[in-house]
């Protein structure tokens, strides 16, 4: 079974958290593409949703199917957020920012009473790290901030390369006008810490971890969905 096929089928499967009613926080990526499709057509059948997207892309591919938008300045609170994952491991912590939209995305997400991850199999892991952790850094500044990051990870057994997306004369540059390091450790022994350390950073504005914050993950295979986590 393909990959775009396993997809759809967690997107799909995410549908029996959304009620009519809701306040929906929609996600960026391959898989998180493929619900918005699914909300849009619901909302032409008549489901009553209002969405917050989380990047410009989602924003646009979700005026195009006519959902019903609004921004957290005016919708400040969620009931539900769905996106995809980069990596998701067995205690439901994440690495997200492969889109490079993880800032917006842990912003919608917090605001959400819960987080549900869609996802195929390719993306559960035993432990994070493989994939490598985005972190959204300022333009000011960034090689001082790239040293600082280098020196906090390798403090916390990270010893694997850190790069600034795209070239150091021409970096990718995200929604929010910022910088990504990509942080490629192998993996990451004490995720939790290394969030923590990360977020002290001067110059670092968010990064890929997302701790706590996931309620269920839909893990589709080629044996069928695997639900971790909140049932429906």
């Amino acid at each position: 079974m393909d990959i775009d096929t396993l997809k759809l089928r967690a997107a799909e499967r995410a549908l029996d958290y959304v009620e009519p009613g809701m306040k929906l926080g929609l996600g960026t990526g391959s898989t998180a593409v493929k619900f918005v499709d699914l909300i849009g057509a619901r909302v032409a059948r008549g489901l009553d949703v209002l969405c917050v997207p989380t990047s410009i892309a989602t924003r646009a591919q979700a005026e195009g199917l006519n959902i019903p938008l609004a921004t957290l300045e005016e919708q400040p609170t969620l009931d539900l957020t769905i996106d995809g994952a980069d990596e998701c491991d067995e205690s439901l912590r994440l690495i997200k920012g492969g889109g490079g939209a993880h800032l917006r995305e842990k912003i919608v997400a917090a605001s959400s009473t819960r987080m549900v991850v869609v996802a195929d199999d390719s993306k559960r892991v035993a432990k994070l790290g493989v994939f490598p952790l985005p972190v959204e850094i300022v333009p000011f500044g960034w090689r001082t901030t790239l040293a600082r990051v280098d020196e906090a990870v390798r403090m916390n057994g990270c010893k694997g390369p850190v790069t600034v997306r795209g070239s150091e004369d021409d970096p990718f540059v995200t929604d929010n006008g910022n910088y990504i390091l990509d942080c490629a450790f192998g993996e990451i022994d004490d995720p939790g810490q290394v969030a923590s350390q990360l977020s002290l950073l001067p110059g670092v504005v968010e990064h890929g971890l997302f701790i706590g914050m996931t309620h269920a993950a839909i893990i589709a295979g080629a044996n069928g969905i695997e639900l971790i986590g909140e049932a429906p």
